[in-house]
């Protein structure tokens, strides 16, 4: 089986993008592993699968190079509306994207794009993530370690740790056991932040089911909602990645996060599975 592809990226999180619109083609978790391993396959983070919607203008499924689906993912949400735009499937802006997180709206603003994010979710047992009411800078042991943990929910579930200096984290080696921790029932991505002003703070990120990556846009909202919460930083702040930067903001009046960052494709390809 022939399968054509488009590789894309936001700020060094790559994914792969699969037209399925026609073919209603959705791949196995195998598969899933195959196409995103770096040496043997295509490579990436993710995998976005482009599907009709009966609910929305059309609907994303995500699949992490472990092979597992997730719930969303911030810079793939980018990457597929420039896709769309960039392709002529359709010219509608914001457009409505059905996720597995609920419907996400993204808006091509010049050479970037917004996307509203929805509202951040703080109960505990919405994150999920073990305890009762809204977990902020509470304790918990990891690796031997114990760390003051922010939970929160951005349709997916993030463990938000802030830190004097991000660099010194050893993100590969704590990384996979707080995704694991049995906190969080759905394992969890964990984002260790270091605030510099009240407009500016420098994230890493460990992406539940890819590991360490150049960004994510689910996580550096998360970060932010979370460090806005405790009052670290300001209602609009810079993101700063490993890949880029990407800009938060907490609207006060609706409660919905806006995320704007860049979406670049990079090749088009075809694959053999």
């Amino acid at each position: 089986m022939e399968l054509e592809f488009t590789k894309m990226h936001g700020l060094g999180n790559d994914m792969v993008v699969l037209d399925s619109l026609s073919s209603g083609f959705i791949p196995t978790s195998e598969q899933a592993r195959a196409m995103l391993q770096r040496r043997y396959g295509i490579g990436g983070d993710q995998i976005l699968v482009l599907l009709p919607s009966e609910s929305a203008d059309f609907k994303m499924l995500i699949f992490n190079n472990d092979g597992s689906e997730v719930e969303m993912c911030g810079n793939g949400v980018r990457c597929l509306a420039r896709y769309i735009h960039d392709r002529g499937i359709s010219d509608k802006t914001p457009l409505e994207i059905e996720t597995l997180a609920g419907t996400i709206k993204p808006e091509l603003v010049g050479d970037l794009v917004k996307v509203d994010m929805g509202k951040p979710i703080f109960e505990a047992s919405r994150v999920p993530v073990k305890g009762e009411g809204i977990l902020r800078g509470v304790e918990m042991e990891a690796g031997g370690r114990v760390f003051k943990m922010s939970a929160v929910s951005m349709g997916n579930p993030h463990c938000v740790i802030e830190t004097d200096d991000v660099e010194a984290v050893p993100l590969s080696e704590i990384g996979p056991v707080i995704e694991r921790h049995p906190w969080f029932p759905n394992r969890t991505n964990v984002e260790f932040v270091q605030v510099v002003s009240p407009r500016r703070m420098i994230v890493r990120v460990w992406e539940r089911g890819a590991g360490i990556t150049l960004a994510c846009g689910t996580g550096a909202c998360g970060a932010a909602v979370a460090m806005m919460d405790l009052g670290r930083v300001g209602r609009e702040v810079t993101a700063a990645l490993p890949g880029g930067d990407l800009e938060i903001k907490w609207d006060e009046k609706t409660g919905h996060v806006f995320m704007t960052g860049p979406a670049r494709e990079v090749y088009r390809g075809t694959i053999k599975l």
